[in-house]
């Protein structure tokens, strides 16, 4: 399964805020030239997680994009979920996208499940968890990724 960019480029924002976000507010712009990410885009992004409330924002010259809690009482699983949509690896689900084989379908049992196991992987890390092992690679010869067996 391949995650879409809203979840790739919101997780990076998130934790280029909780990066940067120590001093105050964090702009979109600051945001986007380091990250290499249209700020239009991270403007759509950064409004879906307003509305979980992940982010909170500040109008005015001094204004910008802090967590709304904590760094480490963010799970990436939800920030995943929020920016996705409704969870599902197929567009199984009733609805407009629903398929149209829904009751009969032999698989949707598997696709809802490995959805599920997806993201509770994801939601045992936080952004913390994230920015901790950013810290201790880049001072020593670790990969971020060879905690709990990725």
């Amino acid at each position: 399964m391949k995650l879409t960019t809203r979840s790739r480029y919101g997780t990076r924002m998130m934790l280029d805020i909780a990066q940067h976000g120590k001093e105050g507010p964090v702009r979109i712009q600051d945001i986007a030239d380091r990250q290499g990410v249209s700020a239009k885009y991270l403007e759509k992004l950064i409004r879906k997680l307003k509305d979980v409330g992940f982010v909170k924002s500040k109008r005015g010259p001094r204004g910008g994009h802090s967590l709304a809690k904590p760094a480490a009482e963010i799970p990436i699983g939800e920030v995943v979920h929020a920016l996705e949509g409704d969870g599902s690896l197929v567009e199984c689900r009733s609805g407009d996208k629903g398929c149209a084989r829904i009751r009969e379908c032999l698989t949707r049992r598997l696709w809802q499940e490995a959805a599920d196991a997806m993201y509770a992987r994801l939601n045992t890390f936080t952004l913390a968890d994230l920015i901790d092992d950013a810290e201790q690679c880049s001072s020593s010869d670790i990969e971020p990724w060879s905690r709990g067996g990725f």
